[in-house]
Formats: structure tokens, sequence, C-alpha cells
């Protein structure tokens, strides 16, 4: 070979060297795919975001309106919510989980929690490996979710009347009430209230269904009082009785013993029980310096019109127990009056009379305040009665101004009165509370 032909090689072979065209597409070979899964991976997680944005907006929504709620609705409320927002529960993939027994983050478990999650497909994300945190339709998946928590804003009121309603009856009726006087009390109805005629003149009155006519303020859809004082109930006294006389209905039934007619001054302390009724043929004081418990096992505690009071100083609880058979009375009755302060401390600290919540008959009460009267500082416990409050309920002689009752359901007269009011604290009752909801607010 010449030299000039080496000497064209060799120019050749330089300007080759020298030549830059299709280097870039050797580092597009090598660069694409990264390119390609980052654009991806963004795509992916613009998209979670959005998704995830959107069920935030969601649970807030729900949450608040599942505080504001406050009854037992308050799930089907919050997923209603959610479905609004186009998150509905059991549909594609979505899971709605609402509580109302949250953590707070001021302590408590009383705040309401709405989780939205939803598992979305992975696509380009799976360029690069990427193979998410979940499966769906056995492919990969990535879960996203959205919580939210909230507490409600709504106002504690404290009760002086509280109906239970367990068995469904309408809690308070008033059939013309123009006497009435409940001022200084708010009354709760865990069904309905109804009252014509005139308000009660109790501040507020509040009902889990429709309050109409019941207090100056009347409040409905208001979220039922569980029974404060049930568990007070594993704190009665065993039944140690054999039998349980009963006041003779004939001539020839038999007198009841000299144990179960009570007069004059009894000192007492712990329990005391009697089996049967408990008749009063004479009044009655009662010194208990360190509190008294009696208890009236399938019997009646018959006034007998002369009055039980205690002294300064003194404690009493009654308590009627025993069998739910027809055929006992568990009430006081007799038309004379009860004039009595319960303890101020202790297990039955602020309870008066304490009807067993096991109790379904017998317990009913024609005229509560007024046949017999009641001079009372404490709890009336009757949770399963039919009361027909009439009368005044005043304090007890030697007690603090209070005075709260418990029922199944009450009729109150034109008569009916609470006088003893506003000195709870200070007899050692914690009064039962109703809430009025307000406006959920969030809270994480």
């Amino acid at each position: 070979m010449s030299g000039r032909h080496w000497s064209e090689i060799s120019r050749r072979l330089t300007d080759l060297g020298r030549d830059r065209r299709g280097n870039v597409t050797v580092l597009m070979a090598f660069m694409l795919p990264p390119l390609i899964g980052a654009l991806a991976l963004g795509f992916e997680v613009a998209n979670w975001y959005l998704i995830t944005r959107s069920m935030q907006n969601a649970a807030d929504s729900a949450v608040v309106a599942a505080a504001t709620n406050g009854g037992t609705s308050y799930v089907t409320e919050a997923k209603a919510v959610t479905a609004q927002y186009g998150f509905v529960d059991g549909t594609n993939n979505v899971t709605v989980s609402v509580t109302n027994t949250a953590a707070c983050p001021a302590g408590g478990n009383t705040c309401y929690s709405v989780t939205i999650t939803q598992p979305v497909p992975l696509f380009l994300a799976q360029v690069i490996g990427f193979r998410g945190n979940a499966t769906l339709n056995s492919g990969p998946a990535q879960q996203l979710t959205a919580a939210s928590g909230a507490q409600s804003s709504g106002q504690q009121l404290p009760l002086c009347l509280l109906a239970l309603a367990s068995s469904g009856a309408q809690g308070i009726t008033t059939n013309g009430a123009p006497k009435a006087n409940l001022a200084g009390c708010n009354v709760m109805s865990n069904t309905s209230a109804d009252c014509h005629g005139h308000n009660l003149q109790a501040d507020n009155g509040l009902a889990h269904s429709t309050d109409s006519g019941c207090g100056v303020n009347q409040i409905s859809n208001v979220p039922t009082v569980t029974d404060p004082y049930a568990g007070l109930a594993t704190h009665i006294p065993t039944n140690s009785c054999a039998s349980y006389p009963q006041e003779p209905a004939k001539k020839k039934d038999p007198a009841l013993p000299a144990s179960n007619q009570w007069s004059g001054s009894k000192s007492l302390s712990g329990n005391v029980q009697v089996c049967g009724d408990l008749q009063l043929t004479g009044d009655v004081t009662i010194d208990a310096p360190s509190g008294a418990v009696l208890l009236i096992e399938n019997g009646q505690l018959d006034t007998n019109g002369h009055t039980l009071s205690t002294t300064s100083g003194s404690a009493l609880t009654v308590v009627f127990s025993g069998d739910a058979s027809i055929g006992y009375t568990h009430a006081p009755t007799g038309g004379g009056t009860l004039d009595i302060a319960a303890p101020t401390s202790g297990t039955w600290k602020g309870v008066a009379i304490y009807q067993d919540p096991n109790l379904t008959s017998g317990v009913d009460i024609s005229a509560a305040g007024n046949s017999p009267t009641w001079d009372i500082t404490g709890l009336v416990y009757l949770p399963h009665s039919s009361v027909t409050f009439s009368g005044a309920v005043n304090k007890s002689s030697n007690g603090q101004s209070c005075f709260v009752m418990v029922v199944d359901n009450i009729t109150i007269n034109g008569t009916g009165s609470i006088l003893s009011t506003g000195g709870c604290g200070a007899a050692g009752l914690n009064m039962p509370v109703g809430t009025v909801p307000g406006r959920g607010q969030l809270v994480n």
C-alpha cells in the first residue's frame, strides 16, 4: 500500500475521532429508562396526591358532621358525607371507618375519628420496579389513607329530672301544669317530651326525640343519657331474708312482726336489712352519724302518715331490692313525710332512695312529693317506675339544697315543683348530664 493510501486512512481515522455526531443517541440510549421511570413515578405520585387530598377533605367534613350529630346515627352521618365526595364505603375498594371513642389530644377517648382507605393500581411506576404496598386484583397497588379527628363542642347541662324511658314510653308528659315550677332545673327525656299548656319553668327541656313545650328553652334530637347509677346495684348488700312479711290485706291476715314496725328514735350504722314491708307506727328519727343503708327486701316503706327523718349530721340511703314478682311493692307509700339527707361520701354518696334496677314490677309511684311528702336531699333513683309527680319536693331539714330524680317516665301535675336545687356538689351527688350538640371541631 502506497504512502498516499496510509495518509488517507490516517486522515479519516482522525476525522472519525473528532466527529461528535451520534453521541447524543448513545447517551439517550443509556438515559431513557431512568427518565421514563422518573416521569412515570412523578405522574403516579401526582395522582396519589390528588386522590389523597380529596380523601382528606372528605374525612375532615365527615368527622365534623359526626361530631356535630352527636347522636346514635353519627356513623351514617359521616359515611353520607364521604359518599358526597365520591368515597362510598364498600364501593370501588373504599373503606370508611368511623368511631366516637378515639383518643383526644387533651386526653380521654371521647373524640370522633373518620379514616378513609383505598388501594389504587400501579401503572407506569412499575417500569422502575416499584411494587407499591398493597395488592389489587392480583396486581401491585398503593394503599392511600386519610384520617381526621374532631370533638363535639356541645354544651353539657346538669339534670335534676331524667326520664330513662327504657320501656319505650314517652319520658315526660304534662296535661296542663300551670303551677309547675322547675326553675333552676334542666329536664331530659330519652324518648320524647310533651308538655301541654305550660313549660314547667324548667331552664332547659331536652329530648332525644321531640321536645314539645317542656322547658323555657326546648331542645330536640339530643343524644340519649346513659343511666349513670345502674352500677350501684353491685353494692346492694346480700339478701339474707328467709321470708317477707307483708302488711295485712284482710282482717284474718297476720300482723307485721314487731321488727317490721318502727317508731321513735333509731340508731343505725352500716347495712340494716328489713325483710318485707316496713311500717311506721309513729314518727321515726334516724341517728346515723356514720351513715347507714336501710335495705328493704321485697317490701314497701309505709310511712303510714308519720315522718321518717334523719337528725343533723346523720345520713341515710333507703334501698329497695328483692324479687321482681307481682305482689310485692318496692316503693315508699303511706301519705307521711320523708325528711332524709343522703350521705356526702362513700359508696352511696348523694343517694337518698334507690330502687334496684332489676326490679320491674311494684315500682310505680302515683304521687311523688305529695304522698308521702318528700323533703329529700339527694338522688331518688326509680329507673323502671312510672311516676306521677305532684306537690313540692324540698330539701331535707338537715341537708343541702339538692334533689335529682331518675325515672322511667313521669307525668307532672299542675302543682309539681322542685324547690331544692343548686347544692348537689356539696351534697356529694354527681348529677346526670345531658349534652346539647354543637358544631364539631377538628382536633387533628
